[in-house]
């Protein structure tokens, strides 16, 4: 993951501004699929039309009509049988936007991509990345109308192991294009020790998984199954995961008929939370004893985002009381994007020293 020298020096201020709006766009997305996720807009919209879904409905009957699809849906009639045609109009604004906002950021990405090329300010080794997040851009997209797919028949939600794939895909996308800004700007490399180096790749393999396990965690809505801290409802450890008979492929498969699946994936999710907690705490305590002012910035930034991030955690733990709460949710997922991407700025500013190991 490396580049020449002077490739760098090739890339005009103007193209890694565009990197960075594309970055920011690409958060923004992210956002407001957790939005569309928690407030349980993803399923409002029944059809993928590429072009003529770019309007949404302009007049009572085209209304009426999308209403209509939407109740032929399994969660119209399983869990939102009473809704109304003013309601439906909230949680299709949602859905919508999203993806209103995909759709512009092919936009923003496409017209200075052409304009950027043709004026020769694009390199080859930044076209060549740039081609693959084309290439991961249309992946999520179609891994999120498969998502949604997944919610239209029989189930009244979308199936939570697949809403992990496209919210873990839309990551490796945001890294993908941050690494390559990082890869495209002149910095200045953070000379740490090998041990150190091993850590910082160590967390962010923790963060990496926990994104992960979160996606999971939050399509199966296992927070409102435990809503306590620092127990899981009055245990350490849920009664039903130390049970043998409970560890059959049917309750993985049919995880909202059971309860295995959403304990295991909060026990889980919690463990890596304090494992996250410790490596950051430990690099923290390392990089204050024997690293240069940088290195103490970026890991005091590192673990105080770590902690926020935990806190917000716990927070929305405590008050999924019978529903997950959807701003808690928001911000827990917010905060969960600037965690990873801080981690991967660590990670790709990292230069190991010529010095004897801690």
């Amino acid at each position: 993951m490396t580049i020449i020298v002077q490739d760098k020096s090739t890339v005009h201020p103007s193209v890694r501004w565009w990197l960075i709006a594309g970055i920011v766009m690409i958060f923004f997305q992210i956002v407001l699929g957790g939005i569309t996720r928690i407030s349980g807009s993803g399923l409002s919209i029944t059809r993928w039309d590429i072009v003529t879904g770019t309007l949404p409905p302009l007049s009572k009957k085209s209304w009426e009509d999308a209403f209509e699809l939407y109740k032929r849906t399994p969660q119209f009639h399983k869990i939102n049988y009473d809704m109304s045609l003013g309601e439906f109009k909230r949680i299709f604004f949602w859905e919508y936007v999203h993806r209103l906002w995909a759709r512009t950021m092919g936009f923003v990405f496409l017209i200075p991509f052409v304009y950027f090329y043709r004026k020769k300010m694009i390199p080859r080794w930044l076209a060549k990345r740039l081609g693959v997040v084309i290439l991961l851009a249309a992946f999520a997209a179609s891994l999120g109308w498969i998502m949604v797919a997944s919610g239209l028949v029989n189930r009244p939600l979308v199936n939570a192991y697949k809403l992990s794939i496209h919210l873990s895909v839309a990551f490796l996308l945001l890294g993908y294009l941050m690494w390559t800004y990082l890869m495209a700007s002149e910095r200045v490399p953070f000379l740490v020790t090998s041990r150190v180096l091993t850590g910082i790749k160590a967390l962010f393999s923790l963060i990496s998984i926990q994104i992960v396990i979160g996606g999971i965690m939050s399509g199966m809505k296992a927070g409102m199954y435990y809503p306590s801290w620092p127990k899981m409802n009055g245990t350490w450890i849920p009664d039903i995961l130390l049970t043998p008979s409970q560890w059959t492929l049917q309750h993985f498969v049919q995880y909202d008929a059971y309860r295995l699946m959403p304990a295991l994936i909060q026990f889980l999710h919690r463990g890596v939370a304090y494992l996250i907690f410790g490596v950051s705490l430990l690099l923290l305590m390392v990089q204050f004893r024997k690293g240069g002012t940088g290195e103490k910035m970026m890991a005091t930034l590192m673990f105080l985002l770590i902690l926020l991030q935990i806190t917000l955690g716990i927070y929305t733990v405590l008050n999924c009381l019978g529903e997950v709460p959807i701003w808690l949710g928001v911000f827990h997922q917010m905060t969960a994007i600037l965690v990873f991407l801080t981690a991967l700025v660590y990670l790709h500013d990292s230069r190991i020293k010529n010095s004897r190991s801690l």
